[in-house]
């Protein structure tokens, strides 16, 4: 039985704006929708959401569901980089659609930096991640995929998630099944795990869904399995 990713990795919208523009950005409709700030091209940090990093109980985060990493002001990321410090508990993500912009350094062991490709022309974006960030741990999210994306070079990539069109333009717009079979291909050769989103399950059937996580993910979810036994005791 196949998983929704939200359940395994939680949203922290430590920042809420992005000036990247994407047409089908669900993040400027919620915005729009529940007037959570002014202008959603003008990203706002929201520093009192750092305290949810406090929590014992380890998580996974993605600290730009509502964000562009290459919007984020320096100051903003170091008090970010300084509470996931003391936190080791739990793993953070972020993802960027224009990682030409960043300029990272940082040898947190918890923090995993991707970015977002939706076809084969933004395929530099991973090369760009790898040369602009120099972290521990990288990752490449392919969605929505509007087209084949090919050969894709994955050295240094620790976890691809592969996703299709969702809401209303999902009627007109999919992933094709041989685009999302061809990347699995690709990092499996290279032993990178590959977790294919709940959306694709109309598209490939429920029963043959992949959905892996990287093992710094899978020891947070064994550790909230514990958690939560014991509270249930």
């Amino acid at each position: 039985m196949s998983v929704c990713i939200k359940d395994q990795i939680q949203n922290m919208n430590l920042v809420i704006g992005c000036t990247v523009g994407c047409d089908y950005c669900y993040a400027r409709n919620n915005v729009k929708r529940y007037h959570m700030i002014e202008d959603f091209a003008k990203p706002e940090f929201f520093p009192g959401k750092l305290r949810l990093m406090e929590k014992p109980k380890p998580q996974n985060f993605l600290l730009t569901g509502m964000s562009d990493l290459s919007v984020w002001k320096k100051e903003w990321l170091d008090e970010v980089f300084a509470k996931m410090r003391e936190n080791p508990q739990h793993q953070f993500l972020f993802l960027s659609k224009r990682p030409d912009l960043l300029d990272i350094d940082t040898d947190l062991d918890n923090a995993w930096f991707g970015v977002t490709v939706t076809r084969r022309s933004e395929l530099w974006r991973i090369d760009a991640l790898r040369k602009n960030v120099r972290a521990k741990h990288y990752h490449v999210t392919f969605e929505p995929l509007f087209d084949d994306p090919g050969e894709v070079d994955l050295h240094g990539i620790e976890w691809i998630v592969v996703g299709t069109m969702t809401g209303a333009q999902s009627r007109k717009v999919h992933t094709d099944l041989a685009w999302a079979v061809s990347l699995t291909e690709q990092a499996h050769a290279l032993q990178i795990p590959v977790f294919w989103k709940e959306d694709l399950i109309p598209i490939v059937g429920d029963d043959l869904m992949i959905q892996e996580m990287p093992e710094a993910f899978n020891k947070v979810l064994e550790e909230q399995k514990k958690w939560n036994a014991k509270k249930s005791k």
